[in-house]
C-alpha cells in the first residue's frame, strides 16, 4: 500500500487534499499536529479512503507541543469516530490504552541516526500487542538501510520500516518486496511530512510501487551524488515497456561502493549500473570480471548470476565506440590520432577501446600522475593539460564531467583545437548540447553527443540483465524528454 502523508492546516484543506489523493493512494495519513484547527467529526464522517490519524508531539519530530492528555484524548476520539489507524509513539502507547475499533500503529522515530539494536527495538515493540509496528530512522549512510531491510524481512507482525533522508530511498520503494505493510509518499515535490519522502506520482509512475512484490527484480545505479542521474527514468521506462517485473533505484553511495554491494548480497539485488566516482573501486565486490574490463580497470555494470556470483563488465567502451562509428563509419579510427581528456573510468574505457580499433591515443588529465599511469598501462602518449589546445589530433574526446549540469558554462581547455574536419566526442549527456559541442559545431567539427553513448550503454546493460531486446526508442525518448529537448 502507498500512504500519502498530509499536513493540512484546516479541516477544509484536509478534506480537499483527501479528495485529491484518494484516486491514487491506498490510504492517507492526516497529521493533526500540523492543523491550526480540526473537526474530527467532519474529517471522519465519510472519508474517501482509509485514514491514519497522527498527532505527533514535537519530541518525536512533530509539531504539537501542548498538553499530553489532550493529545491522547484526541487520538481516542479519532479512533471512536472511525479512523482506520491511530499512530502513537512507543512511550505513549500504555497511556493511550485500547482504542477499538481503530488499529494502533506504535511508532519509534530516530531523527539522528540508525540505532545499532534496531532489530531488538522492533522486537520489543512487536511484543506490545499493537496492530502495527513502525520504525522510522535516519540514514546517515546508505549502509544504514541494511538494518531496516533486515527488520522488514524478519518481521512476523505487520510492520512499517523505513530509512529517512535521501539515502533511504531504497527502503521506501522496496518496502512491499520485503513485506512492509505500507510505504509513505508525499503529495507534492515539496515535502514537509518526512525527510526523504518520494512524491506520489514518482512512486506510482516511475517506480510502479503498486506492482512490486516478493518476486520483483531489483536494479540500481551506484553514484555519489546520484540525484542528477537519468538512469532510473530510462531503465524503469524500459522495464514497463516490455512488461518486466523489475524496479531500478538511485543509490547514493558515499565512500566504498564495494562495501555496499557486499552488504546488499543478502537481498539478492540483480544488477547495478556504476558511475562517477565508483567505476574502479566497485570492482573489489565482483566474483568474476570480464577480461577486457579487468584490463581496463573500471566497470560500469554488475550482474548477479543465477548462482549468486557477481559478474562485472564495462559497456562504456563498446557504447562509446559505437556512437563514434555511427558518425565516422566503421574502420575510420584505425591510424587516427585520438586525444582523450580524462583518465578516470570513462577515459580508461575509451582509451582501451580506441587502441583496440587501431587508433593512436594521447591522454591528458588534471591529475598528471593518473594520466601517466594509464598511459604506461596501455601504451599511450601523455599531453600536459596546459598543452591540450595545441595538440595534434583527429578525434577529441571529453571523458571528464566538465560541462555537466549544473556547471554548463564550463568546457575543457580545447578551444584552440577546434577546426573543420575534427571529430569531437563529449561523454557528458546533461545537457544534450554542451558548450564544447556547441563550439565544435560552430567551428565546423563533426560531433558525437553524450546522449547516444548514454543510451547505447544503457541498452547493453538492459539486454545483459534481462536477456531481452531493449526498447531502444523508448529509452532514447525518455532521456530526451527528461532533458527538455
Amino acid at each position: 500500500m502507498i500512504a500519502v502523508s498530509l499536513l493540512p492546516r484546516t479541516t477544509d484543506e484536509a478534506l480537499l487534499a483527501l479528495s485529491a489523493v484518494s484516486r491514487e493512494a491506498d490510504i492517507a495519513e492526516v497529521r493533526l499536529d500540523a492543523m491550526g484547527e480540526f473537526d474530527l467529526r467532519r474529517l471522519l464522517a465519510s472519508p474517501p479512503c482509509p485514514l491514519i490519524l497522527t498527532f505527533r508531539p514535537r519530541r518525536d519530530g512533530g509539531l504539537y507541543d501542548g498538553p499530553e492528555d489532550r493529545r491522547l484524548a484526541v487520538l481516542r476520539d479519532a479512533a471512536r469516530l472511525g479512523a482506520t489507524y491511530v499512530d502513537v509513539e512507543h512511550d505513549a502507547l500504555a497511556a493511550l490504552g485500547d482504542v477499538p475499533p481503530a488499529k494502533v500503529v506504535v511508532s519509534y522515530h530516530d531523527f539522528a541516526g540508525t540505532p545499532a539494536d534496531l532489530g531488538s527495538i522492533h522486537a520489543r515493540l512487536a511484543r506490545t500487542g499493537a496492530a502495527v509496528v513502525k520504525v522510522a530512522v535516519m540514514a546517515r549512510h546508505i549502509l544504514d538501510t541494511v538494518a531496516v531491510l533486515r527488520v522488514l524481512k524478519a518481521a512476523t507482525v505487520p510492520t512499517i520500516a523505513l530509512s529517512m533522508g535521501p539515502r533511504g530511498v531504497l527502503t521506501r520503494v522496496l518496502a512491499p518486496k520485503f513485506g512492509g505493510l505500507l510505504t509513505y509518499a508525499s503529495l507534492e515535490e515539496r515535502n514537509e511530512a518526512g525527510p526523504g519522502q518520494i512524491p506520489l506520482r514518482q512512486m506510482r509512475d516511475l517506480y510502479r510501487v503498486h506492482r512490486i512484490g516478493r518476486g520483483t527484480r531489483v536494479y540500481g545505479v551506484i553514484a555519489d551524488p546520484v540525484g542528477h542521474s537519468l538512469s532510473p527514468r530510462i531503465h524503469n521506462a524500459a522495464f514497463a515497456e516490455v512488461g518486466l517485473d523489475a524496479v531500478y533505484l538511485p543509490l547514493w553511495v558515499e565512500g566504498d561502493p564495494a562495501a555496499f554491494v557486499r552488504a546488499m548480497r543478502e537481498f539478492e539485488v540483480d544488477g547495478y549500473s556504476v558511475t562517477i566516482p565508483h567505476k574502479q573501486a566497485v570492482m573489489a565486490a565482483a566474483d568474476e570480471l570480464e577480461p577486457l574490463a579487468r584490463r581496463i580497470g573500471a566497470v560500469n555494470t554488475l550482474l548477479r548470476r543465477p548462482d549468486g556470483r557477481l559478474f562485472a563488465t564495462n559497456t562504456d567502451w563498446t557504447a562509446g565506440l559505437a556512437s563514434i562509428e555511427a558518425v565516422v563509419g566503421e574502420g575510420w579510427l584505425r591510424g587516427k590520432r585520438a586525444l582523450v581528456l580524462g583518465a578516470g573510468g570513462v577515459g580508461r574505457a575509451m582509451a582501451f577501446g580506441l587502441l583496440q580499433r587501431g587508433a593512436d591515443v594521447t591522454l591528458a588529465d588534471v591529475d598528471g600522475a593518473r594520466a601517466d599511469a594509464l598511459a604506461a598501462e596501455v601504451g599511450a602518449a601523455v599531453c600536459p593539460l596546459g598543452a591540450v589546445a595545441s595538440a595534434a589530433c583527429d578525434l577529441l574526446l571529453n571523458c571528464t564531467p566538465i560541462g555537466m549540469h549544473p556547471n554548463t558554462d564550463a568546457t575543457p581547455p580545447a578551444r584552440g583545437l577546434l577546426r573543420p574536419g575534427l571529430v569531437v566526442y563529449d561523454a557528458v549527456y546533461n545537457p544534450l548540447q554542451t558548450r564544447l559541442l556547441h563550439e565544435a559545431r560552430e567551428a565546423g567539427c563533426r560531433t558525437v553527443a553524450g546522449i547516444d553513448h548514454f543510451v547505447r550503454q544503457a541498452v547493453e546493460q538492459f539486454e545483459l540483465w534481462t536477456g531481452r531486446p531493449a526498447p531502444v526508442e523508448t529509452m532514447h525518448h525518455v532521456v530526451v524528454e527528461a532533458l527538455g529537448a
